[in-house]
């Protein structure tokens, strides 16, 4: 696997934070840790508790919330070693993570929005791994067109009564607790009247129902909200101008939290080259010129992605920018995962779970192409990045109105 850090500008202190890493990585991924990464995405649940027991290791090592301050259970450390953490975590095939909503979505928003007092109560549980979070953004009307949200909250002296539905909300029957945009300014429209609110799940109010996927895991779930109840203090930011906090998140889930995804591609591109080797697919011209094509791709994505972290690091925030990558990455994946099936045979057309197929490494391709298939549409569908890259970056005139 090719080594990208080479190409970050290190100091002596990121060179001896990488060391340090790879050295607790080769200590503690033994046992039934190792090859986890084979074993689902980071959208299922697969082998849940064994994953929340790694969740553990990672706090135990001061693994988690690596950014943040000190004293709310980070090593604030720099972007650079963030990069770093993501590159060889992947290297080291370490398990998906189980907590990664609220460490590397909801997180930076509550460091950025928060107040002291929630800073306080809300990041330092993180860290030590005591809480999973999912995110609250989908409605059955409002996906791509996020603004559309209709899920509202009302107070009611020093709590907020949430009533609505959100979809698609990954872990939700595993999180204690969701971070959701709602509607909280009666009669308010689009961006408008919209609050970044923190709602715990384990209350009477909440109903939690699981969408079972084609690969036989229930990783995605609906939420209904009957009247649930929250604590005024759990808006992130000003009540009702909760945009500008569910962008920030935006932001973080199109950049930083996909590192791991787009470092996580190599040694897929790694296990596919074997496996062409193996069934003498490199022989094929068509299919080695598709091969040699992808791992070109590979490349690409990799600079690219340097490119737009080394703007944030200039910067301080993550830009529009953050959509050429999430676009780039979901179409090279469904195209990747595309060719591996066509190298696999008739092997791509077993089963995709887990007991099937001759090798583990088929197998887990066939689930990467399954779990493909929505890539270009979680996080931002495609046609919203285009639209962002073509407005936002490069200064095009806006989508008319219909």
């Amino acid at each position: 696997m090719k080594d990208l850090s080479t190409e970050l500008p290190l100091t002596a202190v990121d060179i001896e934070f990488r060391d340090e890493l790879r050295a607790w990585l080769s200590d503690h991924l033994t046992d039934d840790f190792r090859d986890q990464h084979r074993r689902g995405g980071p959208d299922d649940d697969d082998n849940w508790e064994l994953r929340r027991l790694w969740e553990k290791q990672l706090a135990a090592g001061h693994w988690l919330g690596l950014s943040w301050p000190a004293e709310y259970g980070g090593r604030n450390a720099t972007m650079t070693q963030e990069i770093v953490f993501a590159m060889e975590y992947a290297r080291a095939g370490a398990p998906p993570r189980a907590a990664f909503h609220g460490e590397t979505l909801m997180a930076p928003t509550a460091l950025h929005y928060g107040t002291t007092e929630q800073k306080q109560r809300l990041l330092p549980p993180m860290a030590r791994a005591e809480l999973v979070w999912c995110q609250g953004y989908s409605e059955p009307n409002a996906g791509s067109d996020l603004a559309n949200i209709s899920t509202r909250a009302r107070l009611d002296g020093n709590e907020w009564i949430v009533t609505g539905q959100k979809i698609w909300t990954t872990f939700a029957q595993h999180a204690d607790w969701i971070f959701a945009i709602v509607r909280t300014e009666a009669g308010s429209a689009r961006h408008a009247g919209l609050s970044y609110l923190l709602i715990p799940l384990d209350q009477p109010g909440v109903r939690v129902v699981p969408i079972r996927t084609m690969l036989g895991d229930s990783g995605f779930n609906e939420v209904f909200f009957d009247e649930a109840r929250t604590g005024i203090d759990n808006v992130l930011g000003v009540p009702g101008d909760g945009w500008k906090a569910a962008m920030t998140t935006l932001g973080h889930e199109r950049a930083t939290s996909v590192l791991g995804y787009q470092f996580s591609f190599r040694r897929e591109m790694a296990d596919l080259r074997e496996l062409a080797k193996k069934r003498g697919a490199t022989a094929d011209p068509v299919l080695r010129d598709r091969l040699v094509d992808s791992m070109i791709g590979l490349d690409i994505m990799g600079y690219n992605n340097l490119r737009t972290l080394s703007t944030a690091l200039k910067e301080g925030q993550f830009g529009p920018e953050a959509s050429i990558g999430k676009y780039y990455w979901s179409k090279w994946h469904q195209e990747f995962t595309e060719l591996a099936m066509d190298i696999l045979g008739s092997d791509g057309w077993l089963s995709a779970d887990w007991a099937s197929g001759p090798d583990r490494a088929s197998e887990a391709l066939r689930r990467s192409f399954v779990r493909a298939r929505a890539e270009t549409i979680y996080a931002g569908a495609t046609e919203i990045q285009k639209n962002i890259i073509s407005e936002r970056v490069l200064g095009l005139p806006r989508e008319p109105k219909v």
